[in-house]
């Protein structure tokens, strides 16, 4: 059978390519960033982990149901979320993994702590769904369910409705690599590659969809090679350098915008196990996770604001000590919040 030459895609690269050599030199900024910047969202992702972290002691308590860390995620989310904000016309369709994503888009730590601990004022549902599950949308963020890459569909649908509206909005939706071996992956990739729909996939591949990992998962080394079958572009980020993720982000977004979807597969580390209710070294190499904390964001970036003289380490340390007091205040208030009421489960769920 004759093999068919396949069709020049028709998705210009634009200057996206350079995305994948960005940040390689961290300790220099792009000119749209600032040391202020860093400083920020730094001081944010301190808070998301101390929060992370909180959440794992008051779940081996039996305060808290269920998690899902995103310990070692933080630069992949944090660093995406930052050109989001600089840019600032951008939607978020988070996944389950997400808290800090969630987090420093505009959640407050008592927010967070309600909603893990099911208490009434939980901002997502109203405590009726699994923890920051639902819709945040003064914070510009949807996350429908738990649902294993279900948010690609819905992003599509909604990017594709500001597109027909004459918005500017692009979309960014996350997924991890076990996700992107979903049906609606595909289906989603598809159809916003042939509506030029201004999104960006993320994938967060941390290597392993549950206790699998990659290499049993699919016999391809990256995950952004995909998008060559849909006719757009897709680039591996380093997903631990939280500078070349707001650069490639930077970049994803402006051809987002003016010509259609871009995959960006941030290559992340799992520092915890895939939930509470996992036990990871069943299935992960002895010292794995202890050659993975080496590039942990939290102290990658911290040296890159004290090599740039913006902190110093007694700064650093203040920083840390602040977000432990705000978590210790975030816990105290959920513990002695109110569970709901339990006259209104059926609020917003019936007509009437």
């Amino acid at each position: 059978m004759a093999q068919t030459k396949p069709k020049p895609s028709r998705k210009s690269r634009s200057n996206l390519a350079k995305a994948k050599d960005a940040g390689k030199a961290s300790s220099a900024l792009p000119s749209s960033l600032n040391s202020e910047d860093l400083i920020d969202i730094f001081t944010r992702m301190v808070l998301a982990r101390t929060t992370d972290e909180r959440i794992w002691a008051l779940n081996r308590q039996g305060k808290v149901p269920i998690a899902a860390s995103s310990q070692g995620h933080e630069a992949a989310q944090l660093g995406s979320l930052l050109a989001a904000e600089k840019d600032g016309d951008c939607f978020l369709f988070p996944y389950y993994r997400d808290l800090a994503l969630k987090m420093s888009a505009g959640l407050t730590p008592t927010e967070v702590m309600l909603s893990f601990m099911g208490k009434a004022g939980e901002p997502y549902s109203a405590a009726r769904q699994f923890p920051l599950q639902g819709a945040d949308l003064p914070n510009k963020i949807i996350q429908i369910s738990n649902v294993v890459s279900a948010g690609l569909t819905q992003a599509t649908g909604y990017a594709l409705g500001c597109k027909m509206l004459g918005e500017g909005t692009v979309c960014l939706v996350y997924f991890g690599d076990g996700g992107s071996s979903q049906g609606e992956t595909h289906e989603a990739m598809n159809f916003a590659s042939i509506h030029d729909v201004p999104i960006i996939f993320i994938c967060e591949n941390n290597r392993y969809a549950i206790s699998v990992p990659q290499a049993q998962q699919m016999a391809i080394d990256d995950i952004s090679s995909r998008s060559a079958a849909y006719g757009f572009p897709g680039f591996v980020v380093d997903g631990m350098d939280l500078i070349q993720c707001y650069e490639a982000t930077h970049e994803a977004i402006n051809h987002a915008r003016t010509q259609g979807p871009v995959l960006l597969e941030m290559r992340v580390e799992r520092f915890m196990p895939h939930t509470t209710d996992d036990d990871d070294r069943r299935y992960r190499p002895a010292n794995e996770v202890e050659e993975a904390r080496k590039l942990d964001p939290i102290i990658t970036l911290a040296n890159v604001l004290i090599e740039q003289g913006a902190l110093d380490q007694e700064q650093v340390d203040g920083i840390k000590a602040q977000a432990q007091q705000a978590i210790n205040e975030a816990t105290d208030a959920a513990e002695a919040a109110e569970l709901p009421d339990v006259l209104t489960i059926n609020d917003n769920v019936y007509a009437t």
